[in-house]
């Protein structure tokens, strides 16, 4: 037991840590997209390339990438990793281009779980667990209410985009749920993003990466690559090695509640009550995912 406790608190930590970097992504992804001009798709790549590059050059310098393994199963976990990158970046970006930053994301996010509560029940042949459900469908009600716009209609293929998306991050989340032997969540976070952005940058050269050489602009694209990639995801798949799946992606739910509360300190957005019924709802569920088994 007096191991078992400080792992499992380990493990939520980082996933929290994850969420909340992710959070920030939304902000800087934003600016980043309308200062640079740049192109959703050329936004995800230079996401994923800046923190592949940022990672891997801490990695060279600090001796990591010494002892790496170069065995079959690590250069397929990579693989797998860099592809569920690119997809899921691809199909998000996709979503909000058809429907809405708002709508894309919620049915992103909040999918994800579900579909991990579903496939976790397939392959054990067993009922999810009645505070799994509960942190589930009250994660769904907050992020509903959070998100919530009176009047706002969904584009039917926007939704379908969100749903890949869910889809590819939830098998994100199973694939690297189990570790590989001499594989770290750094160097995974590091080659998975470089192979993702190598998958994206064909498209996204097509339609434009050049970005005004500003202090501000530079300084976002190198936040954007190293603190809500680099960093939440190291921290996310250091998670994953303590915890279930499902608690794994409810952590996710964090990213839309940190952006929505960045959003009303910075840029001067309000929260209306819905909202805020929103946010208590999402973190009373998020409390029972942590403090139930």
């Amino acid at each position: 037991m007096s191991v078992a406790v400080p792992a499992r608190a380990r493990s939520s930590a980082a996933l929290v840590l994850a969420g909340i970097l992710w959070g920030t992504g939304g902000l800087a992804g934003s600016l980043l997209a309308s200062r640079a001009g740049l192109h959703p798709l050329s936004v995800a790549a230079y996401r994923l390339l800046i923190g592949g590059v940022i990672a891997t050059g801490y990695l060279w310098l600090t001796g990591g990438l010494r002892g790496l393994p170069r065995t079959p199963q690590v250069r397929r976990r990579l693989l797998a990793v860099g592809g569920l990158f690119a997809l899921f970046q691809t199909s998000y970006f996709a979503a909000v281009s058809l429907s809405s930053v708002s709508v894309a994301t919620m049915t992103t996010i909040g999918s994800a779980p579900v579909l991990l509560a579903v496939a976790t029940a397939v392959r054990t042949r067993r009922l999810p667990g009645a505070w799994t459900a509960v942190s589930v469908a009250g994660s769904l009600v907050g992020l509903a209410l959070l998100q919530w716009t009176p009047g706002q209609e969904a584009d039917v293929a926007g939704v379908l985009f969100a749903l890949l998306a869910a889809a590819g991050f939830a098998a994100l989340t199973l694939v690297t749920a189990t570790r590989v032997e001499g594989l770290d969540p750094l160097p995974t976070t590091a080659f998975g993003c470089l192979i993702g952005g190598a998958a994206l940058a064909p498209a996204a050269l097509w339609f434009g990466m050049a970005v005004p050489v500003q202090a501000d602009v530079l300084a976002l694209v190198v936040y954007f690559g190293v603190v809500p990639t680099a960093l939440a995801y190291a921290a996310y798949f250091r998670g994953l090695e303590s915890a279930h799946p499902v608690l794994a992606a409810l952590s996710a739910l964090l990213e839309p509640l940190t952006a929505a509360l960045l959003s009303m300190v910075l840029l001067g957005e309000r929260l209306g009550a819905v909202g805020w019924c929103g946010a208590v709802v999402l973190i009373a569920a998020l409390t029972v995912a942590y403090s139930k088994p």
